[in-house]
């Protein structure tokens, strides 16, 4: 849930955290605050001296836990990515640490258009433009060539939750890509569009981003044709082996009281790939 931490006494800390990050950062908070995932970033709209309205974000962790994939995620994305593919640019960054917890401020290029949508079940159609559908389609083939050590999906994962949730062996991965790791419309602003949130980013079977994309979109069946008509990938041996990963991780995220709303329309898309 993109929600504030239940704790308020976490809240406080990292509003403290927020206020030193954008002194560091020599900007002024301009915006409303807005929580990340269960509380985990807190970001706003930001005013820098030379490069004017920017996005702050503040992401936090356990001291002993603030390393690897999610950490290091969007410097990494930005280091690769930055002027390659329509992504928000990383312009700066600071680490502090305090009472057992890190802290990662990023400085961003403030994107005016909106997201798709709020969160990242799509309830309506938003119908983007053929043009909109052209640039995502470049910008993931673009990063699906671009070599990276990072590591979206595991097998050994793969190997115990595809059983676990589907109740079906799990199936091999054999063909490799990078992925953005996630993609959903709440990751794609409405006009571009800008790919959002980069820290998940790596190694994923093929045609895993527009699996992800499908899965999140089931809700709403003519944009998911739209999903299947960009992306032929997903009627192949290995989009199939990819939906059947993303439905797992799905399901597994459902479990836990994450967007059950989703879980009749995936188990039928897992009915009709095997």
């Amino acid at each position: 849930m993109y929600s504030p931490p239940t704790d308020p006494a976490d809240q406080q800390r990292m509003h403290r955290a927020f206020v030193q990050a954008a002194q560091t950062l020599n900007t002024t908070v301009v915006g409303q605050e807005v929580w990340g995932w269960y509380g985990r970033t807190l970001s706003s709209r930001v005013h820098h001296p030379d490069r004017g309205v920017c996005w702050l974000r503040l992401l936090s962790a356990p001291e002993d836990k603030a390393a690897g994939k999610i950490w290091e995620g969007n410097g990494q994305a930005a280091a690769l990515f930055d002027g390659h593919v329509r992504k928000p640019l990383l312009y700066d960054s600071s680490d502090t640490s305090s009472d057992g917890h890190a802290y990662r401020a990023e400085l961003h290029q403030y994107v005016t258009e909106p997201a798709v949508s709020p969160s990242p079940v799509l309830q309506t159609d938003p119908d983007p433009p053929v043009s909109w559908w052209d640039s995502l389609r470049a910008d993931l083939d673009y990063v699906s060539r671009v070599p990276t050590d990072r590591v979206a999906v595991r097998q050994e994962w793969v190997d115990r939750s595809v059983p676990r949730f589907l109740g079906i062996p799990a199936p091999r991965i054999t063909d490799w890509t990078t992925a953005h790791g996630d993609l959903h419309t709440a990751n794609l602003t409405s006009t571009t569009p800008y790919l959002l949130d980069w820290e998940g980013f790596g190694q994923a079977p093929v045609g895993y981003d527009a699996a992800m994309l499908l899965g999140y979109s089931l809700l709403v069946p003519r944009f998911t044709q739209r999903v299947r008509d960009t992306f032929p990938v997903l009627k192949t041996e290995p989009g199939h082996v990819a939906q059947i990963i993303v439905i797992t991780e799905l399901l597994q995220s459902a479990s836990r009281g994450d967007h059950p709303e989703l879980v009749p329309a995936l188990r039928a898309l897992a009915t009709e790939l095997t």
